[in-house]
């Protein structure tokens, strides 16, 4: 596939847009000025492998908890602001390295042009948030339409290019795929600000996340996208896990294991349902790329998985443990699981897989 060319802003040391890799966002659900409960959230989506965390800023009592939550952290700070400019000024000065806003809601202009000032000392990059069920009135004589999508975007980009403020980026979403799709489409022509795409409200951890991969993933594979968030009910970790997963799939990032699993039939003997929930379980802690097999049939399984870099294939009551399709030993059922697991360590360890044996 080939990225549309976007003009690369920094949140930090991140780099959005360019040639820069698609970075992985989320979102704290904690109240924002609950500075323990937050720092925790953060540190638990930093391990997940967040790459850039965004909190909501309400009020000026959450405004006062940003110097305490960005102390010492390892990841670019996004304050989400609505309504109140003050809010916005209130964030930079505590340090933020982004803002979310929507330059038409916060206030007249001169109350914008303070916003913006504030940003362009800092240089800290704006994203411009436009989300299908707050378009403004007089663009919703149509309804809510992809046209008003876009053109509620490029309205909020003139205002800030009209102030010399250029470090952009734009997002428009919606809960409706196929009309954030086409807005996404529609705006590319038009700018070459990084885009930030993600399907708002999606849903559950189970429905979001398959609305997600529909929408976010047929952006990335037309080129479309600099950053994502997976927008789930839940915990956030969820969100980081299911982008890198989407992002896996159409080979732009590769980070932690890759897992692949049979969908069964009746040659199957072994609990493999079972045996996949628990390797996937166990997966989740890992943060090197590693692609891992768990298949049904020990006549097959080897051969169909022979691209995967270790997997266990089933058989009656027992199954085998191989690696790049080449079988290595057998062991019973009870056992697949660790004995696949020290297999993965081994080789993340940087051994043969075979040691002892």
């Amino acid at each position: 596939m080939q990225r549309r060319k976007s003009r690369p802003v920094r949140l930090g040391g991140v780099a959005v847009g360019g040639d820069a890799p698609v970075s992985v966002q989320s979102m704290t659900n904690t109240d924002t000025s609950d500075v323990m409960a937050t720092r925790a959230q953060i540190g638990r989506l930093i391990e997940a492998g967040c790459e850039i965390v965004r909190v909501a800023v309400p009020d000026q009592q959450a405004a006062r908890a940003l110097p305490d939550i960005m102390r010492g952290l390892a990841v670019p700070l996004v304050a989400d602001i609505h309504f109140d400019y003050r809010l916005a000024i209130a964030a930079i000065e505590a340090g933020v390295d982004g803002l979310r806003i929507n330059p038409g809601n916060i206030g007249g202009r001169d109350k914008v042009v303070a916003v913006v000032k504030a940003a362009q000392q800092r240089h800290i990059p704006i994203r411009i948030g436009v989300n299908a069920g707050s378009l403004e009135k007089d663009l919703l004589r149509e309804g809510v339409t992809p046209e008003a999508m876009v053109q509620s975007a490029l309205r909020h980009v003139s205002i800030l290019e009209d102030l010399g403020f250029y470090d952009i980026k734009i997002s428009l979403k919606a809960s409706d795929v196929p009309l954030m799709l086409t807005a996404y489409r529609m705006l590319a022509d038009k700018v070459d600000y990084p885009f930030h795409i993600g399907v708002t409200e999606a849903g559950t951890i189970f429905t979001g996340s398959i609305k997600s991969a529909v929408g976010i993933g047929a952006l990335l594979w037309e080129g479309l996208g600099d950053t994502v968030r997976v927008s789930l009910t839940g915990d956030p970790v969820q969100e980081v896990r299911a982008a890198y997963e989407i992002l896996k799939a159409l080979g732009l990032r590769r980070r932690g294991a890759e897992l692949i699993s049979c969908p069964t039939c009746g040659r199957t003997r072994i609990d493999l349902a079972s045996i996949a929930g628990e390797v996937e379980k166990r997966l989740a802690f890992i943060g090197q790329p590693i692609k891992v097999a768990v298949m049904g049939c020990a006549v097959n399984g080897p051969g169909e998985a022979k691209h995967a870099d270790v997997g266990i294939a089933g058989g009656n009551g027992e199954g085998l443990i191989f690696r790049k399709g080449k079988v290595i030993r057998k062991v019973s059922e009870n056992l697949l699981v660790e004995e696949l697991m020290k297999e993965i360590n081994h080789i993340i360890q940087g051994g043969n897989g075979n040691e002892g044996f």
